[in-house]
This record gives structure tokens, sequence and C-alpha cells, in this order.
């Protein structure tokens, strides 16, 4: 096919053969073999080798083999066949299409053969004007057909959408970094990655620059390369071997020359461009790239050429040639990949090329790539700040300021009137048109109702036992139910979820102790806290405090975000080891029977003043029996050791069955909608299947059940005058310590739900659903029933229970991604509903889930919710080789000791969390909300005297 272009784009054309002909050109082949080359670009990989290995063998014979080892042999025939699908270029503006042809066919550079006709770009008089006066650039960019038109279209139309200005000294518009894979390459953030700093810096201490190559064939440049970098003091390489290492950056390495008209580079980097018309090779420079075991470190050398050089279709006017090695086990930011990105990204400006190409001395050849180095810092950091504040809205780049307050009633009114348009959405999507997912919304259900369902028995034991039946299992699923309905139907987030929880029993376990020691009615001073609670979170969502949570940086989320998870695995094992000490060591209970002692934790705390939710339900549930409540006549039960075995089976069981079937979407096995529905449904089936096992299977073995005592008066409402102004006075102190735990769990939980990497589109609000807590409580207060407010980890799992979830490969590491979430209110209602018709249910067969299932219930969700947490991740850092590192934000933005340092800061805050959160003292816990807002200051003052504040922001970016 034929350009309207000038002349000059004629001759273009006729250089790729010519560029062949360089390509080939050895000392030791004559002139029938480079017919023969020539022949081979007019025709089909495999008959050209075919022909050539019938004309050739004699010419060949007996010359010595140059190359070490093939590699790349098969690229032609898979390129061939690629070749043959017809090549679409869409855009806004033309669509034009290109049919393969045998008679029009070339070889392009990267051993693929492709279209021979360029794609159309009209070039007028003013393009033949710049290209007079570019001079050496005027051939910089040719078009060039590619081979994928799935990367053709995806580049071009994101490059052609609405582009930032950008002044003379910025990148082309459009421009991009093409490999060999025909894998574009993203630009090197020169303002937030700190290895490309590193690896200039690198260059600069040891520069191998050539400014005048007068070789003109592309084995003589890169070999002289070579032999500069052999020759320099400061690149020691006694292993390697040049012969070895010059056949290697070519496909053909190591074959035999009988039938090899042409030996192609193997790893390359180009600069594109996106026009309306498809895809421009810049010409005029080539990054090659090579990876070899022998290498002890990274190479980069860099040749300036006297002339343009002609090597191929897509390097017809080549002035600038940069060689990078690097050895094979590397960080994944220090690979040779990553440092010719580098450069690549330094030379795809083609004012940085003129003037390199007016340099005299590698001083100045220095000065220009540091001057660039600086523009691409400048040019990167101003645009950075124009998308910050568009990408991130969960959070605010700026402290709220004093007059954010002023307002009173702002925050909800604009959360009301932001959500109240999508809310008949809320209900329709993903049940009506397109996109249906009522089969993803069932098996949501299913596991937030026995997500929610068996915590609350828990609970609900636990408050049994603290407060001798007025607040039992019934009540408290009474509670979880009817708060759950009132907040999915009226929340400005229905994706969180409430659940009463441990600091909730604390609480409750602290009125009850208040209560007994000044003889107050328990039902009238509980309804009174909850109240005042209330009466506080009312004021926080009427003067808008929910701006505050923004000071919360990321970090400080996943503190204690990693802090809830730990409980949960500590308390699990705690309650095994009770139902050890009971049944496996039963001697050691009879003891402390004897002695009238309450049994020990093995932690040595106190079971009375320990108010963690599962050390305190094993106490519960140990006392549940008549023959260890009572003391004197009754003696208690010999020691069962199979009762024991069989608990720690089941509840190792529960974990194992449950976290298999919610990876096994990522199994080979059955069909993916099967592979769905199994992972989506782990929880139920796992906990069905070993309470069964308990159960039935071993009926001979007694297990241990829940507390259950049923409520006398399951609605009954407190007699709110029975108190005197001091008794009143106190609930207050009460609940504002309540409503600090409430105002940060709430906002935190809605947070982790609310982050970016969730994609969520139909907003936040985190003053409307705190006021809607309020209510919800002050209803609860009255009647008796456990508070309840936003659950971690049940919240953010809930999200990713809606997601659609796509693996993706980056840099040879699988992570996943959320594509999207059907946000709707259809499963949290579900799940409420089928929690209250669950009181139908009791005590059987509820009460046939025996603890230890309950115990692996709480591991699962601990071990689930661990899973993409950043702290923990860098934790693992710690105990991985630097090559296994992931290609993530942070690493890439922040050099590897700051990355520790900050890990081991945050681990410190941890200790700290876990030091007043798991005290054995109940008035050391009930402070722990405070310990928690006191990590604010800690965040933004203490942290940026030790880690500089770049790169806490960057650890603290979502991506």
């Amino acid at each position: 096919m034929k350009t309207n272009g000038s002349a000059s784009q004629e001759a273009r054309k006729m250089g790729g053969a010519e560029g062949g002909r360089s390509l080939r050109d050895q000392p030791w082949r004559d002139s029938e073999h480079m017919r023969l080359g020539v022949t081979a670009h007019m025709m089909g990989v495999d008959d050209a080798r075919d022909q050539l290995e019938n004309e050739s063998r004699d010419v060949l014979e007996g010359q010595p083999s140059y190359w070490a080892r093939q590699r790349g042999v098969e690229r032609g025939r898979q390129a061939t066949g690629r070749a043959a699908r017809r090549i679409t270029l869409e855009t806004n503006t033309t669509s034009e299409s290109f049919v393969f042809s045998p008679e029009n066919s070339v070889m392009s550079q990267n051993g693929c053969l492709e279209d021979a006709g360029y794609l159309k770009c009209d070039t007028d008089d003013a393009s033949e004007t710049r290209e007079a006066s570019l001079g050496d650039e005027a051939f910089d960019t040719v078009n060039s057909s590619i081979v994928s038109g799935d990367s053709v279209r995806f580049f071009v139309n994101v490059n052609l959408e609405v582009q930032p200005s950008q002044s003379e000294s910025e990148l082309p518009r459009g421009s991009g970094l093409l490999h060999t894979s025909r894998k574009f390459l993203k630009l090197k953030n020169f303002e937030e990655e700190i290895r490309a700093h590193r690896d200039l810096d690198g260059f600069l201490a040891r520069a191998s620059i050539i400014l005048n190559e007068t070789a003109t064939s592309l084995d003589d440049v890169l070999r002289a390369m070579l032999c500069r970098l052999a020759h320099d003091p400061h690149n020691t390489e006694p292993d390697c071997n040049l012969d070895v290492l010059m056949a290697m950056l070519f496909t053909d390495a190591g074959a035999p020359m009988e039938g090899k008209a042409v030996h192609l580079l193997s790893d390359t980097i180009q600069g594109v461009t996106a026009t309306v018309t498809g895809v421009q090779y810049q010409q005029s420079w080539l990054c090659i790239i090579c990876t070899y075991k022998a290498l002890l470190k990274r190479h980069v050398c860099i040749s300036r050429l006297v002339r343009p050089q002609n090597w191929g279709e897509n390097s017809c006017e080549v002035r600038f040639v940069i060689l990078v090695l690097a050895p094979p086990k590397m960080k994944s930011t220090k690979t040779a990949t990553e440092v010719g990105r580098t450069f690549a990204t330094m030379f795809l400006d083609i004012t940085f090329r003129q003037k390199l190409l007016k340099t005299h001395t590698e001083e100045e050849f220095k000065e220009a790539l540091v001057h660039q180095r600086q523009l691409l810092t400048v040019t990167r950091q101003c645009s950075s700040i124009s998308t910050e504040s568009t990408i991130y809205t969960h959070r605010s780049s700026q402290p709220p300021q004093h007059t954010d307050f002023l307002p009173v009633g702002k925050g909800i009114r604009e959360d009301i009137a932001r959500r109240l348009s999508v809310y008949p959405l809320d209900f329709t999507d993903g049940i009506i048109g397109k996109n249906k997912a009522v089969g993803k919304y069932i098996t949501t259900t299913l596991f937030l109702y026995f997500a929610c369902l068996l915590p609350t028995i828990a609970f609900g034991s636990l408050n049994d036992e603290n407060t001798n039946g007025a607040i039992d299992v019934q009540k408290t699923m009474a509670g979880q139910s009817i708060g759950g309905l009132l907040y999915a139907l009226f929340s400005g987030q229905p994706l969180v979820v409430l659940l009463t929880t441990a600091p909730l029993a604390l609480y409750i376990h602290v009125i009850r102790g208040i209560c007994d020691d000044y003889n107050l009615d328990f039902n009238t001073f509980y309804a009174w806290t909850g109240l005042w609670n209330s009466f506080f979170l009312t004021l926080y969502a009427i003067f808008n405090l929910s701006l505050v949570m923004s000071l919360f940086k990321r970090s400080t989320e996943e503190i204690i975000a990693l802090f809830i998870s730990i409980t949960f695995v500590l308390d699990a094992v705690k309650g095994m080891v009770k139902i050890f000490q009971k049944y496996y060591y039963g001697h050691h209970l009879r003891n402390e029977y004897k002695d009238s002692a309450a049994p020990a934790n093995l932690l040595g705390l106190s079971t009375s003043l320990n108010t963690s939710l599962h050390t305190a339900l094993n106490t519960s549930l140990l006392a549940g029996p008549p023959e260890l409540t009572a003391v004197g006549n009754h003696a208690p039960e010999p020691p069962a050791r199979d009762t024991a075995v069989l608990s720690l089976l089941l509840m190792l069981g529960t974990l194992w069955l449950s976290y298999t079937l919610y990876q096994f979407k990522k199994s080979p096995y059955l069909h993916p909608r099967v592979r769905e529905i199994l992972s989506d449904c782990a929880l139920p089936i796992s906990v069905l299947t070993f309470s069964l096992i308990g159960s039935y299977g071993f009926k001979e073995i007694k297990m241990s059940k829940f507390r259950y005592n049923p409520s006398e008066d399951l609605f009954g409402m407190a007699e709110m005058r029975s108190l005197s102004l001091t008794a009143i006075s106190s609930a207050m102190g009460l609940g504002f310590l309540l409503s600090m735990l409430f105002f940060i769990e709430q906002n935190l939980v809605a947070a982790l739900a609310n982050a970016p990497e969730n994609r969520l589109v139909k907003g936040t609000a985190y003053h409307w659903d705190l006021l809607l807590i309020a209510i919800i409580n002050s209803g609860l207060s009255l009647f008796g029933l456990p508070w309840i407010h936003a659950a971690y980890p049940h919240s953010p799992l809930h999200v990713r229970a809606l997601a659609l979830v796509e693996e993706r490969v980056e840099h040879g590491h699988i992570h996943d991604t959320i594509v999207n979430v059907k946000e709707t209110r259809l499963t949290t209602l579900g799940a409420s509903i089928l929690v209250g018709f669950s009181l139908l249910l009791l005590p059987f067969p509820l009460q046939w889930i025996p603890k230890p299932v309950l115990y692996g219930l709480f591991l699962y969700i601990a071990v689930t919710s661990i899973d993409g947490n950043q702290l923990f991740t860098r934790m693992a850092l710690l105990l991985k080789d630097q090559t296994s590192y992931p290609p993530t934000h942070y690493i890439r933005r922040v050099p590897q000791r700051k990355i520790h340092y900050f890990t081991g800061l945050q681990v410190l805050q941890l200790l700290l969390l876990c030091a007043f959160g798991m005290s054995p003292l109940p008035y050391m816990k009930m402070i722990f909300p405070l310990i928690m807002i006191a990590m604010i200051p800690i965040r933004y003052n203490l942290l940026p005297r030790i880690i500089e504040a770049k790169y806490l922001d960057a650890m603290d970016a979502e991506h």
C-alpha cells in the first residue's frame, strides 16, 4: 500500500530491505548469501528457511559457529499465523483496515511478519518543512503497522483521549514505549519512582559513553560497546564471555548459520507515538536489553553514531544505541527491563535527543542527562499534583479546617443528596436489566448470614454469662436482625455490615459490674449509657466530625485492621487451650476446683477480668454444665482426651475446608461458574459439614455447646426514672467513652469498605450513617438489646464477595484486581431477615454447632482479612529474597531501607495497641479508643522526623 507522502518516505520504505542487508553484514558471508537474505524478506519465513537450507549449506560449511545457543526459532512460525489476521485500527476519527497479502509482507525487526503497507498518514508541506528543520531527526518517526490489533486500539484510544497540556520540554503527545513482545511499557515516573534516579546516578558514576562511533553495522556497534564495557576498570566481570554475550543479544543465539539469512535482536525497547492514523515508531534511537547469568551487576552503555544508520524497517535513522546488561536474579525494580525503561523514557523526548547531538564531551553528555532528569521530575510532579485530587476522592489531601465543622448538618444533607438519587438502583442493580447477578446475591447472602449468625450466637452466650441472663442469645439475635434490617434499608453505604463486637461486650460487662457494686438496675443504667452514647454520636454527625477521619492514613487503618485480625486468631487459640485444659489435662482443673479458684487461661490472665470475646465465651461454656459450676459436693468430670483432640480437628478442619473452597475459584477444576459458587459458599459449607461431623459423626464423644437460656421478656422496656441524677451523670461518662469507640469503628470500617481499590461508584455517607447508628442504638438501648456498629473484617469481605475480581500479571507477579462491585442492599437485607427467622431454630438445631467450629470460623475470618493487608505484606518482605519482591507502588517509589524502617515503626504501634486492647484490666480496655486517636499525632508529628514525608505519603498511597 502506498502513502501520499513525499519521495523521502519512498526512500524510507526502501530502507527496510537495505537495513536488512546492513544487519546481516558479516565479513565471512558472500554475495550469494546476501541475495538469499533479500529473498527471505520477500517470501514467507518457512519457504525462505527451506530454500536457504538447500542452497547455502555448502557456502557456510566449515565456517566457525559464532552463536552459543538457540533462542526464538519458532517466533517466525507463530508470527506468520498472527500476521494473517485482519488488523483494524479503531479511533474516534478514522478506521483503517489492512489485510495481509504474501506479496507485500516483510520481516519486522522483532522477527514477526507484518503488513508492508504503512498506516495511512497524509503528509503535507508543513511536515516536510519540519523534517528539513530537524536535520538528523527528520526521519525520527515512520508510520508502521503492528501485529496485535487489540494492543494498537488500546494504545491509540487511551493516548488520544483528553491529555493535559504539555510544554515543549515535555514528551510528545501520546508517546509511549513498546517492548519486543508488542507490550506497551509505562513511562518511568521520575518524581515518584526512586529507582529512576538511582539508575541514572549509577550510570553517571561509571559512565560508558561512546560519542563518535564510526561503525555502520549493528554487529560492529554492539561489539564496540561490549569491548568498552569490558575494558572499563569500574565494570569488572571475570566470568563474562563477550562472544557468548554478543550472541545473547540476538534471537538465533547458538543456532548454526545453515538456513539463517538474518539474525534479529531478541529484546528491545522503542519509542512510539499514537496518532489518529495509527502508531509511529521513533527511528533515531534503540534500546537493547539483555539478561546474562554470568554478570555480577548491571551495566549501561550509550553509543552516539557519527551518521544515521539504517538497520531495519523500524530503525531507519538510528543515531543512539542504548545497551543495558543485567544478571537474571535481580529485584523487580532492578531488572534489565526496568533500567532500559529509565533511559528509554529520557530518550523519548526529541528535544533531548537534539541536545545530545550537540554535545562534544562526555561531561556535556552527562550534564544533558542530569538536566533531562530535572525536567522529567518537575513535569511529573506537576501532573501528579493535578491528578491526585481527582483520584483519591475518598481521602482529603488537606486536613479539615475549623470552618469545615461550622455548617451544622451540612455533611448529613450532602450525604442524603448524594445517595438519594441512586437509592432505587440499590434494589434493582443486578436484578433488572443487563449484567444480572442473582446467583451472586444468593451466595453472598448465605455467606453473610453465617458470618453474622455465628458471632451473634457467640456474643449472645458471652453476654448471657456476663449479665446473668439480662442480655442473652435471643436478645442478641433479635437486636442483630432489627438493627441490620434498619441499616440495610436506610443507610448511605449498605455494604457495611453491623455486628455486636468484643469491645461492646466489654462495656456491657463493666456496666454489669457497676450495677452490682452500687445496687443499680442494670436495664435502666444500660439504657441511659446507650442514650448518652447516641446523644454524642448525634453531635458528631451534626457538626461533621467525620471529617477528622481523613487524618487517618492508610497505614493507620491497616494497623487497626491487623490488630483486630490478630485478636481473632489469639482468642481462638486461647479458646482451644481452655478446651485442652478441661478435657486433656483434667487433673489441673480438679486441683483448681478443690482450691475454689477460677480456671486460668494459658496466658495467665484472670477469667473474670478477661473481656476478650472468645476467652470469656469459653468461660461461659465451661461454666455451663452443672457439675462444673457447682462447688462442694460435685466433682469435676474425668478427663476426656478424645474430646480435646476432636475439638482441635474440628477447628482446623473448618479453617482448612473454608479457606480451600475460598481459593477454589483460582483452580482449574470444574466449570468457572461452579468454582465461583463454591468459593462464595465456602463458609456455609464448612460450618455445616463439620457441625454434622462433630454432632452426628461422633455422637459418643461429648462436645461443648454454647450457653442458652430462653428470655422471659424479649422486648421489655427499661424504667428510665428509676435512677438518680448521680447515676445518670456517671452513665454519661461511660456513654462518652462508648461514643468514641463507635465513632472510630464506624468511620474506620466504612473507609475500608470505600477504599479506592474497591471501585465503588455510588458515593459515601459517613455523616448520615453515623446519625443512623445513633438512632438504631437508641432503640436497642431502651429495649435492653445489645448495641451494634460497623464490623471488621465482615464489611470488606462483604464488598469482596460482591466484586468481580480478575487476576492480572505484572512483571511475573500475579495480583487480584477488583473490576467492579455490585452495590446493593438486598444481601444485607436478606441476611438480617434470615438471622431474625433463626430465632425459631433455638435451641436446636443451632445448639448442635460445636464450639470448635465457631473457632474455625473466627480463624477463617482472620486469615481472609489478613490477605491483602499491606502491613502484613511488608512484614513478609523481611523473610523474602529481593528477587521475589512484588512490583508494588511502594517498592518502586521508596528505598528498601525506608520501607523496612516504616514497617518496624508500624509494628511498634501495633504492639502499643495490643498492650491496651488485650490488657487483662477492663478499665484499660475502655480507653482503647483514645489510643487509636493518639496514633494521628504519631503519624503526622513523630514519623516525619524519622522518615521523609514524601516516602510516608508514597507508602500511604493506594497505588
